[in-house]
């Protein structure tokens, strides 16, 4: 087996690995550096690599993130985007954390970091593969109720289009909005909404 193929091995399937992944696959951080020197793996972040030419999806910047900041959950326009509820294009990746996490920061992709509170954090949370990642995302109806929470953020336009073409796509049903909408304090701010959606 040849050291090209060799590395292709190390990455089997993921677009993305961090230094510490490919530390545990027995990968030194020597011999990462002279990889990158060789041309045989691209640094495509602080501690992440690919292999050169990687293809690389519509989702690449959620799996760089998710690969970055395993604990945070994708919300708000990137789980939108992610969805494929809107035809806004977000330039940030919007991400939730605990009240006590450490806020990432890096330069690259650009992150809108939220903090959500224990007690509905994990409401909604759903666990998609892709690019040999698990993101971490809030599901279609959680989506939409936290998109009228931070309305003020987004834009009440925003969230009125993820709710009309959510309902129209048969995305959700009313009994999980209403119940995720009661647990998140937002019945009251949707139900005009939702009965104009229903009438």
């Amino acid at each position: 087996m040849s050291d090209s193929e060799s590395i292709e091995a190390l990455f089997a399937g993921a677009s993305v690995l961090r230094s510490k992944d490919l530390e545990e696959r027995g990968f030194s951080r020597t011999a990462i550096r002279e990889a990158v020197a060789a041309g045989r793996m691209d640094r495509v972040g602080r501690g992440l690599y690919a292999l050169p030419g990687a293809d690389i999806g519509a989702h690449h910047s959620l799996v760089v993130v998710a690969r970055r900041v395993p604990q945070a959950v994708i919300c708000l326009l990137s789980a939108l985007e992610f969805h494929e509820l809107t035809t806004q294009v977000s330039h940030e990746v919007w991400i939730a954390i605990g009240p006590k996490d450490r806020k990432p920061e890096f330069e690259h992709p650009p992150l809108r970091v939220l903090r959500y509170g224990l007690a509905h954090a994990a409401l909604g949370v759903e666990e998609h593969e892709v690019e040999g990642a698990t993101l971490r995302i809030y599901s279609v109806a959680r989506t939409v109720v936290d998109l009228f929470r931070y309305r003020n953020k987004v834009g009440i336009d925003v969230a009125l289009e993820a709710l009309r073409e959510g309902w129209r796509d048969r995305r959700f049903t009313l009994a999980e909005l209403n119940r995720i909408a009661r647990v998140c304090r937002m019945g009251r701010v949707m139900k005009p909404y939702l009965e104009a959606l229903t009438a």
